[in-house]
Formats: C-alpha cells, sequence, structure tokens
C-alpha cells in the first residue's frame, strides 16, 4: 500500500511548514488528489490517521479533493473530461490527446492553530 509512503511525505511537508509557522498544532490538511494518481482516498485517510498520534498533525482533520482526468485533443483542439480508459478525442476520436489534469497529488492549505501570545 503506497499510500503511507505518500502520506509520510505529505506529513513530513506540513510538520515542516508548521514548524516554519510557529504552530502549535496542525488543525486541517487539505489535498487534491487526482483520479490517477493511483492513490485510494480511504487508504489516505486510513495512513493519515496511523501516522499523526504523537505528532502535531495529531486530531487534524484531512480534507481531500479529488480531480476528474482532462485532457485536450492535438487534432482538434477540444478539451474534455473522461476516466482512466476512454482518453479518445470525444468529437474527432483522435487518440493524439494530452493530459492537462488528474494526475496530482498535492497539498492545496494547511490550517494552524498558533500559540497564545
Amino acid at each position: 500500500m503506497h499510500e503511507f509512503s505518500l502520506m509520510q511525505s505529505v506529513l513530513d511537508t506540513v510538520e515542516g511548514a508548521a514548524r516554519e509557522n510557529n504552530a502549535q498544532r496542525v488543525t486541517e490538511v487539505r489535498l487534491v488528489i487526482g483520479d490517477l494518481a493511483e492513490a485510494v482516498f480511504e487508504a489516505m485517510e486510513f495512513a493519515f490517521e496511523a501516522l499523526t498520534p504523537q505528532t502535531v498533525c495529531e486530531g487534524a482533520v484531512l480534507t481531500m479533493r479529488g480531480v476528474a482526468p482532462r485532457s485536450r485533443c492535438a487534432a482538434c483542439g477540444i478539451e474534455f473530461e473522461h476516466d482512466r480508459y476512454h482518453w479518445a478525442c470525444p468529437s474527432c476520436d483522435s487518440l493524439a490527446t494530452e493530459l492537462l489534469a488528474g494526475r496530482e497529488l498535492y497539498i492545496d492549505a494547511i490550517e494552524i492553530e498558533e500559540p497564545e501570545r
């Protein structure tokens, strides 16, 4: 299950940002995950829950937003959404398409709690 290594990388980045911003704790982590990124939401959630105890992220909320695959046809230029198996242009049936979205996996936002002053 590669989601554990993906989530560990996410948490390493989040914890580094939290330290840089003198966060007392992280309250929310928001991820954007493309449908073609091969990351299962339930497995990412499980990894988050397993990896966050006794860290600055303990008790934080994990929010994930999926991104559908979207491509542009090189032949006719239209952009279209599709699933992972059907890449042909719906307008001209060309297979010469360029993937524009759907493989991303990134941290969209981190919410932190700052220490009281």
